[in-house]
């Protein structure tokens, strides 16, 4: 299976973030997954790429000719699919992906979640994006899913569109 990592390229977050994502890469590569992700060389996208690759794992950076030129490009990446923009990056990853996972991120990872997630609720695809919800980091999104839900602004249910999970175990369950 092909897994879809969306996550931070940040280095400031807390530590604990990144023994997680190193779990999940593992998991991944003992599983004999492989993983689609961003392709930089930062935060959580190498710390996911150096453990997945720590344990034979494959990688496929869908990477922006903006970080390729800017010297970004993790060292870790097996395929390198080069994109125009982040659009075009999207695209790319719900292209080559069965699954998505997102890990703590910021903006970026939020319009990768909703875009994918958007896409499944039209009937583009109906692949399951899961909210890997470390140490509570999705609680207040996934309040504000809630909230939207309540007030009738969510057609059907967001939980057959967004999935979540506090573990590697959950995540394992879902996919299975």
């Amino acid at each position: 299976m092909k897994i879809c990592v969306f996550c931070s390229a940040n280095q400031q977050i807390d530590p604990d973030f990144f023994v997680l994502t190193e779990e999940l890469g593992t998991w991944a590569a003992d599983n004999g997954h492989s993983i689609v992700y961003g392709g930089v060389n930062q935060g959580l996208m190498e710390a996911l790429a150096k453990a997945t690759k720590a344990h034979d794992g494959r990688t496929i950076g869908i990477v922006p000719m903006i970080v390729e030129k800017s010297g970004r490009v993790s060292d870790y990446v097996d395929v390198e699919i080069p994109c125009d923009n982040l659009s075009d990056r999207k695209q790319l990853m719900m292209d080559q992906a069965d699954v998505f996972i997102a890990l703590p991120g910021g903006i970026g990872t939020i319009d990768e979640v909703f875009t994918v997630a958007a896409s499944a609720t039209i009937g583009y695809h109906q692949k399951p994006v899961i909210l890997c919800n470390m140490k509570g980091f999705w609680d207040s999104l996934i309040a504000m899913l809630e909230d939207l839900q309540a007030k009738g602004m969510i057609r059907g249910n967001w939980r057959n569109y967004i999935k979540t999970a506090d573990s590697i175990e959950e995540i394992s369950r879902i996919i299975s």
